[in-house]
């Protein structure tokens, strides 16, 4: 669609399910670039203060229950912004509801059996669904794709790395939060701490990266955990094989003030790194090089980043003028990251009962 028709076009509505720091700190900065074809309506939070206060920023209506905002008409487009277990009867309503576009945050379901549901729903009433794994809609990482080559069949080394600072920090810088959850102290020498903690990194944080590393091992049938150890007070190590491919997935969360997420696939004759923001930045898009031999080429950073990215896409899938990605490939990212988190955590079981022996 011409930038002429969108702005002759009444913008799209959006209704938001849980106005968390997500909602206020991304969703909410992304959708003010994109006012011309986009507009919150609605907000929706079990607490009625941060439903009203947040839906206030935007001159939304606010509801604290899912039915209100289903409900609305002039709610065209639905965000799901909340907690994970809630995603797939959330989803699965949002598509019986009639609306053209459904965003669901990461990840979507939590069984194979719940993504096979939603997948069953969205056929059926034909409402596209795209899953909040912004660094897929990321134009570094498009350019990237466009311009790899055959990098795909020959990469031997596939490689995530996140350095990050609590959430926190990033969510302040970009807007004021209004309430956060209650943190814990956990409890490190108990078992199911460590691999709760591991499971919530890969289905978390991992799993931002794991659509695009697969993208290189579409078959992941005979995926093997080398390593895997927890890193306090947020993180992780993680080795894999995959066939012939070796996978490694590194992540820090602590007070440092260098945030570094770079993704690497390498191969014997070529190498790919992308270099993106940090999550909550609201700074452009990923900076992608491709080298081959000594020559290297650059691709970005563009305008705009990931999070936006996600919304561009949603608001074509809702005027039908893209194709949703399919369902096959929704559910192939989901499994991938499932099974990385269960054969993950049983490692992690072996080698603290090592430990502990």
């Amino acid at each position: 669609m011409s930038s002429q028709s969108q702005a002759t076009t009444k913008p799209l509505g959006v209704g938001i399910l849980g106005a968390g720091p997500v909602t206020q700190a991304i969703h909410l900065p992304s959708l003010a670039r994109l006012r011309n074809i986009l507009e919150v309506r609605h907000i929706m939070d079990v607490d009625a203060a941060v439903a009203e206060s947040v839906a206030a920023r935007v001159g939304a209506n606010f509801s604290t229950s899912m039915d209100p905002l289903l409900g609305d008409p002039d709610v065209d487009i639905v965000a799901i912004c909340s907690p994970h277990q809630f995603h797939a009867d959330q989803v699965i309503a949002a598509c019986r509801a009639g609306k053209k576009a459904v965003l669901c945050e990461k990840p979507f379901a939590m069984s194979g059996e719940e993504a096979a549901r939603i997948s069953a729903v969205s056929e059926e009433t034909g409402v596209p669904i795209i899953v909040g794994a912004m660094h897929t809609f990321d134009p570094g990482w498009l350019a990237a794709e466009a311009n790899w080559g055959d990098l795909p069949e020959n990469v031997h080394t596939i490689r995530s790395s996140i350095v990050l600072p609590p959430n926190a920090r990033f969510e302040d810088f970009a807007t004021e939060i209004f309430t956060r959850p209650a943190g814990g102290t956990p409890d490190y020498s108990d078992i199911e701490v460590i691999k709760n903690a591991l499971r919530g990194g890969i289905m978390g944080l991992a799993i931002h990266d794991l659509p695009l590393v697969r993208r290189f091992t579409p078959d992941f049938v005979d995926l093997e955990v080398l390593q895997a150890r927890h890193v306090r007070p947020f993180g992780y190590v993680i080795s894999l094989r995959c066939g012939d491919r070796i996978i490694e997935l590194r992540a820090a969360m602590n007070k440092t003030w260098k945030p570094e997420w770079a993704f690497e696939a390498i191969s014997d004759d070529a190498a790919l790194r992308v270099d993106f923001t940090p999550s909550y930045v609201q700074a452009g898009s990923a900076v992608a090089t491709i080298t081959r031999g000594a020559t290297s080429t650059t691709y970005g950073p563009f305008e705009h980043n990931g999070y936006e990215g996600e919304w561009r896409e949603l608001a074509q899938l809702a005027l039908g003028t893209k194709q949703p990605p399919s369902a096959e490939s929704l559910i192939n990212d989901l499994t991938f990251a499932i099974a990385i988190a269960d054969a993950t955590v049983d490692v992690a079981a072996v080698e603290h009962a090592g430990v502990r022996s």
